[in-house]
């Protein structure tokens, strides 16, 4: 009998063991692998630019490749639902922002995640700027006449980068501050409605200035104004809607790294640091800065709250619309 239980436990600190070891090794090891790194929006736009800026100095600093892929559709939902049902590893991330985890749960009859469940917040990315653009075609030079032009004519359409994102509310934020019409067009990213714009098939466009920057410089589209509470660096002689006329008008976009929910805490750490490091580190902040992009790193404490915060905020803004996708 003694020699049955001790063969008995031995077997089982065997089998127990691997397991324990595993479990301890998860953090420590952290990355073995590649980590997949999902931006819900088309190529060539905002999102894309900071992932793949930010995620190849991510690369270099934990020695495994991040490899960024573009899920667009459905205003950012597509991609982040599959961030959501990844397992919580680590080695699935995803670019979540102001309009899949703050705006779109409010505006959405059906979603495939609850943003204040189903994932672990990571790191703050940092903040765009939306600019109010148009075709050269169209004869305005600033705000005041273009508001003058709206409402000549009613229905005039203008895009942006998927339903219910921040270029999107910041059109009807705009048409119910100034008593105009605008019709929205959505696109899977800022890429092809930005082609539409260039093609002239649309006249105007709301869109995160990281995107558009390149061809107002080039004079192929002209800059009225831009969204924010403050002007960009980018564009220093441009106003801010609010400055042009339009008092308490402010839409500022913020992009922010998640993961599935129940992640470890050591693996969210490491993640924090290396992202956060590679947004301070003097080659990104130069290229995403000349972009028109603001890099912010934050605990993730800070961006739970951030998260939870806007969540609240924007849920009552798009109730007094009365706004449903």
């Amino acid at each position: 009998m003694l020699k049955t239980t001790l063969l008995a436990s031995a077997l089982l600190a065997a089998y127990l063991s691997p397991v324990v070891a595993s479990a301890a090794d998860t953090s420590t090891s952290f990355p073995s692998e590649s980590i997949r790194f999902i931006v819900p929006y088309a190529p060539g736009g905002t999102t894309d630019l900071v992932a793949r800026t930010v995620g190849k100095k991510v690369s270099e600093e934990l020695g495994q490749s991040v490899i960024v892929e573009n899920k667009p559709g459905a205003g950012g939902n597509i991609g982040m639902a599959q961030v959501a049902q990844a397992k919580p590893d680590g080695y699935t991330v995803g670019m979540g922002a102001i309009s899949t985890n703050a705006v779109n749960p409010h505006l959405y009859k059906e979603m495939k995640f609850d943003p204040t469940k189903d994932f672990t917040p990571i790191v703050m990315l940092g903040k765009s700027t939306i600019v109010l653009e148009v075709n050269p075609s169209v004869p305005v030079n600033n705000l005041q006449e273009f508001v003058d032009y709206a409402k000549q004519n009613p229905g005039l359409i203008y895009g942006a980068a998927g339903t219910g994102t921040s270029m999107h509310l910041a059109g009807v934020l705009f048409g119910q501050m100034t008593d105009t019409k605008l019709e929205h067009v959505a696109y899977k990213g800022s890429a092809p409605a930005l082609t539409d714009m260039l093609g002239g098939q649309i006249q105007v466009m709301f869109d995160n200035l990281p995107a558009s920057l390149p061809h107002i410089k080039a004079g192929k589209l002209k800059a009225l104004a831009v969204a924010g509470s403050k002007r960009n660096p980018q564009l220093p002689e441009v106003p801010t809607i609010a400055e042009a006329g339009v008092a308490g008008y402010a839409v500022d976009p913020w992009f922010a790294l998640y993961g599935p929910a129940g992640m470890s805490p050591d693996v969210v750490a490491k993640l924090n640091q290396a992202f956060g490091n590679a947004l301070e580190s003097d080659e990104v902040k130069t290229v995403l800065e000349n972009a028109g992009f603001s890099p912010e790193r934050s605990t993730s404490e800070a961006l739970a709250q951030l998260s939870d915060s806007e969540y609240k905020r924007w849920g009552e803004i798009v109730e007094a619309a009365k706004l449903k996708m």
